[in-house]
């Protein structure tokens, strides 16, 4: 997730850096590579059927496993694949057409996605699970607008003839930026260079300014950028250079606005532009007033003291001294109103219910979610293609299909299935797994009665027929049921984990097992360049061919799965400070709280450790009050491990302080 970089990015290097800068707790939608377990070995042949399930069944019991051993593992496994290249390309050249823009959450364009969805289900035979409708409608919140009260005045110290009073003209002199928050203010204005506080870099622009209630004045990056040598990053920037980074600081040293503006001595070539309205992502309202004004409205404002922005940076880089200071007098007058847009969307539940009279009040979740970047306002890897549409073939089309095409062939061999299947297409996974949260809080087949979950995200692009599963390691039948299903000779990798930046994680914090199918990252990703002809409709059918047989298996187990807690490694940490300590709680992305919501928390993690649980809500870390994630991630990169940190939960009605020991990352 842009957690406030955003475009435009100057070049490469900074794209790539914000990236790496990005974790999995800032919800992420970017798709981490998995981490490796071990390698699957190709599926054993037995020519006899009966002696093969006997051999099954001997090394389920070997194992423990042998209440779990399936009746018969893998129901009509000499048929021939009823999957289909052709049907499974078809479904993703319409999803990932040009005329469905992108499928961005909340436009018509997905709204259309859905219905072929809803047709597509109800072709199969699958019954609606919202009553008479396969929707399952959630509001979201998509983006903002600029109201008609934005207003910003220079008022000169003293009446000074060298500005007098100065009103800025929108979108030409300035910008409000899209997570400022509204209101009016008439407020002194002062110099805080970067903007930035780095003990780890001991360096602080705010160390001897006084920025209570004030408008601070910060430039656009970091101190010694594209120094090699610089005790910052240099070349790459870290997360102090990210906008709403700057905007938290000022805030916690009391700033009532903050105005962005360019530095312009690492860029004298470059055009001062002001960043595109709604282009940034970070919390809904930061918590202050938030503008971008162009350089020469600033060295205006300051030119009454004497001084420049180019000679203020100049001093800042060549002596890595803060220049920070208060212009004697000069005032600035706000006015900002942003308006937050919300739609109405939808996650496509379809239900296909099992054969058994015992086993069918139980269900297998298969899901994948369907919606996409649009134009890339948000999250895009190629920011100088932004406005252009990013299809999204492999992102997640791919899957989506993979759901429609196992959703026929499931319903084709209604006869062999003992449990019930429920498909799900989810909206809003790229905003935050919003879908699938909403549908673990809201679910139409009871939690308790379901039994594992199955996500396929990014299973088009399987090259050279390789294939990663995760969560293989959160119930003990799912590796054997794995190799066994593998009737193509996939080359599987595995992962045990069941968190993950996609759709499965928000059962997985609900205690159901969980497999996660991804081929992997790519060079087009979240690009205009996932197109539908990148789709290998061959290999993504032996991936679904894989989900069939497995969720053949699952649904014929006599027992249920048993759920398995994994022991997480801890997370890896990141260049330039990105992560930060290690704390080990999993945000709840799809509930809008004053806080941050835990979704779960990870065993063996400090926070657990110090005895916080998943439905905790953080509103305190370190002294300083937490209003969203954004506040939480900038207050957490602010300690070491080892610190001893007092932090405060809402539990239920109840708060509840502990002491938390931060850990080193790997």
């Amino acid at each position: 997730m842009n957690l406030g970089l955003g475009p435009p990015y100057r070049n490469r290097q900074e794209c790539l850096s914000y990236a790496r800068n990005l974790t999995t707790s800032q919800r992420m939608p970017y798709k981490r590579a998995l981490v490796i377990d071990s390698a699957a070995g190709a599926a054993e042949e037995i020519v006899s059927r009966t002696t093969r399930i006997r051999v099954i069944l001997l090394l389920l019991a070997a194992m423990g496993l042998a209440a779990q051993a399936p009746r018969q593992l893998l129901p009509g496994a000499e048929v021939a694949s009823s999957i289909s290249p052709e049907r499974l390309q078809q479904h993703v050249n319409f999803l990932a057409s040009p005329a469905l823009k992108g499928r961005a959450t909340g436009t018509p364009e997905l709204n259309r996605a859905a219905e072929y969805i809803a047709e597509q289900f109800q072709k199969a035979g699958l019954e609606p699970a919202a009553g008479k409708s396969y929707f399952q409608k959630f509001p979201v919140t998509v983006g903002a607008e600029l109201g008609k009260q934005n207003r910003a005045t220079i008022i000169a110290p003293n009446g000074s003839p060298a500005i007098g009073e100065r009103k800025l003209r929108l979108e030409e002199d300035y910008i409000p930026l899209n997570f400022s928050d509204s209101g009016e203010a008439s407020v002194p204005v002062v110099f805080a260079g970067y903007g930035i506080t780095a003990p780890e870099y001991n360096y602080d622009d705010y160390a001897h300014l006084d920025a209570a209630g004030k408008a601070v004045i910060v430039l656009r990056h970091e101190p010694q950028e594209d120094d090699p040598h610089s005790v910052f990053e240099g070349r790459e920037l870290t997360p102090h250079a990210q906008i709403v980074n700057k905007a938290i600081n000022a805030r916690n040293h009391g700033a009532r606005a903050m105005i962005l503006v360019n530095d312009p001595v690492p860029h004298p070539s470059e055009e001062d532009l002001l960043v595109k309205f709604g282009s940034l992502t970070g919390p809904d309202n930061v918590g202050l007033l938030l503008i971008q004004a162009k350089a020469a409205a600033v060295d205006q404002m300051l030119g009454a003291s004497g001084k420049a922005l180019a000679g203020l940076q100049k001093a800042i880089d060549e002596k890595f001294e803060p220049q920070s200071y208060e212009p004697p007098g000069l005032r600035v007058a706000l006015g900002v109103e942003i308006r937050r847009i919300t739609a109405t969307t939808q996650n496509v539940v379809g239900v296909l219910r099992g054969r058994d009279p015992k086993l069918a009040d139980e269900a297998i979740v298969i899901g994948a979610h369907y919606d996409h970047l649009g134009l890339g306002e948000h999250n895009s890897l190629a920011p100088s293609q932004v406005g252009k549409v990013h299809p999204g073939a492999d992102d997640n089309a791919s899957g989506t299909a993979a759901v429609l095409e196992l959703a026929a062939a499931l319903a084709a061999r209604r006869r062999d299935l003992q449990r019930s299947i429920v498909f799900i297409a989810f909206s809003g996974e790229e905003l935050g797994l919003l879908g699938s949260a909403y549908y673990t809080r809201n679910p139409l087949w009871p939690l308790e009665r379901t039994v594992a979950m199955l996500n396929l995200d990014m299973v088009g692009r399987a090259r050279d027929a390789k294939l990663n599963v995760g969560g293989v390691g959160t119930s003990p039948v799912f590796k054997q049921i794995l190799e066994q299903a593998n009737r193509t000779g996939l080359q599987l990798t595995y992962s045990a984990g069941g968190y993950g930046s996609s759709d499965h994680t928000s059962f997985y914090v609900k205690n159901i097992p969980v497999l996660f199918f991804f081929s992997g990252l790519h060079a087009d990703y979240h690009k205009p360049s996932d197109t539908a002809d990148r789709i290998l409709p061959a290999e993504e059918a032996r991936v679904a061919d894989l989900a069939l047989r497995a969720a053949m298996a699952l649904s014929a187990l006599p027992e249920r799965p048993q759920f398995v807690r994994v022991a997480e490694p801890r997370p890896v940490g990141g260049g330039g400070g990105g992560y930060g300590a290690y704390f080990g709680s999993i945000p709840d992305m799809g509930e809008e709280v004053a806080g941050v919501k835990f979704a779960d928390v990870r065993d063996g993690s400090p926070a657990a450790k110090a005895g916080l649980k998943g439905g905790d809500i953080l509103v305190e870390f370190a002294g300083k009050e937490i209003k969203n994630l954004y506040d939480f991630t900038y207050a957490l990169r602010t300690h070491k491990p080892g610190e001893v940190v007092r932090v405060t939960v809402q539990r239920g009605a109840e708060r509840v302080t502990a002491d938390v020991k931060l850990e080193q990352r790997k």
